[in-house]
């Protein structure tokens, strides 16, 4: 079974499908075989991936409930070795069909283990900015789970809900799940984002990554033109930063940390 990462945080336009698509194409730029999946019914990923979701012929909906095996689903991105099981319109009423199925929540576990996916190496998941069965497949299924956290009030004020929940999928589903803080949007210009980071790192300690993700418009861009930081700007600070990211989470990947 391939690793897998969860990428979450209950509020939106943090940078959790900025990350996942970043991350995928630095370990790909890395030789490792990667496969992304689009949890959100708003299919940002499948978008960044220059795929009209509309035109997909499966989806992660599909899947889960059994319509589609894994390896039938996956799609090339417009990256060669990195691939994405995308989204559509078919996740828009997959919440409400999935608490009718039994275990619904090891579901998205089962189908990467049992899916033919074998010859990924790792497996990011961008989940939707909400607590239901597909966060919840998620977390069940993930070896980490990565929160990306702006170093903004509301951000980290919702840290406590998400700890909450990580503490149930621990209890019910999954108690090997490990998690990091990830900081993006850094904005080190000013005083507070440097004084909420140095209270994150008092607190959390070895639970945030060393690694810090700023503002860089090319990232921004990279979205608009349906490509992977590394290949639109690879020379930007922003693929700076998310390789750096890559190189810590190799040693995560390998070393399946507890915490």
């Amino acid at each position: 079974m391939p690793y897998v990462v969860a990428i979450y945080h209950q509020k939106g336009g943090v940078g959790k499908t900025t990350t996942t698509m970043a991350l995928g194409a630095c370990f790909v730029e890395r030789g490792v075989r990667t496969l992304m999946i689009d949890l959100d019914q708003q299919a940002n990923l499948t978008h960044n991936c220059a795929l009209e979701p509309g035109k997909v012929p499966f989806s992660i909906a599909d899947v889960l409930t059994g319509e589609a095996a894994p390896a039938q689903a996956v799609m090339e991105s417009n990256l060669a070795g990195l691939d994405i099981l995308p989204s559509n319109a078919s996740m828009l009423d997959i919440g409400r069909r999935l608490y009718r199925m039994p275990d619904h929540e090891l579901l998205l576990r089962r189908a990467l283990k049992d899916g033919g996916l074998e010859d990924y190496a790792v497996v990011w998941l961008d989940c939707p900015p909400s607590v239901g069965p597909l966060t919840l497949n998620a977390l069940t299924a993930a070896d980490l789970l990565i929160v990306p956290t702006q170093c903004e009030f509301f951000s980290i004020q919702a840290l406590a809900d998400i700890f909450g929940l990580v503490s149930d999928v621990r209890h019910r589903t999954n108690p090997p799940l490990t998690y990091r803080l990830l900081v993006t949007m850094f904005d080190g210009r000013g005083k507070f984002h440097e004084n909420m980071l140095e209270q994150l790192r008092e607190y959390f300690q070895e639970g945030l990554l060393s690694t810090t993700i700023g503002f860089d418009t090319k990232l921004r861009e990279a979205q608009a033109a349906g490509l992977p930081i590394t290949i639109h700007a690879p020379r930007s600070r922003g693929a700076i930063q998310y390789r750096q990211l890559a190189e810590e989470l190799s040693a995560y990947v390998s070393q399946k940390p507890q915490i």
